[in-house]
């Protein structure tokens, strides 16, 4: 699934869209996303001046985004808000030219909440782990 076809059911648009490609795996119960570091983000913009590091928060949006096709059904009509971020570990660093390549699954779900493991690799190196939580709001209600 391409960027075009992820903007059919996830509401964030340029330029915090920030999932590239994303497919599912298995029996559908593990999704795959991946978003290229182009370099030119804005949010590598002074963090840091010749030095440029994704920073951490932008990870965990990036696993939050990626982690959408797992919950595809429910978002039509709706938007996802974090509720959670929580046993989060940063392992290495992310630089332009990279590629975040998360694998992320539901643990558990009530009614319109998602819990979500999730982790991000580049190149096969494990950079940021997290247990991810989400509401999924009417648009009407975010409004």
């Amino acid at each position: 699934m391409d960027r075009e076809e992820i903007k059919k059911f996830l509401r964030h648009r340029e330029p915090m869209l920030l999932v590239d490609e994303m497919e599912l795996h298995g029996d559908g119960t593990e999704c795959i996303g991946k978003y290229h570091v182009r370099g030119d983000e804005f949010f590598l913009q002074g963090h840091f001046p010749g030095y440029p590091v994704v920073p951490g928060v932008i990870l965990c949006e990036i696993m939050g985004q990626c982690s959408s096709l797992l919950i595809k059904d429910y978002l039509v009509g709706h938007t996802t808000l974090f509720t959670g971020i929580d046993k989060t570990r940063f392992k290495r660093q992310v630089r332009p030219g990279d590629t975040v390549e998360v694998h992320a699954h539901v643990t558990n779900h009530r009614a319109m909440l998602f819990y979500i493991d999730a982790k991000a690799f580049v190149e096969g190196e494990l950079c940021v782990e997290a247990s991810l939580s989400f509401a999924v709001i009417p648009n009407d209600k975010v409004k």
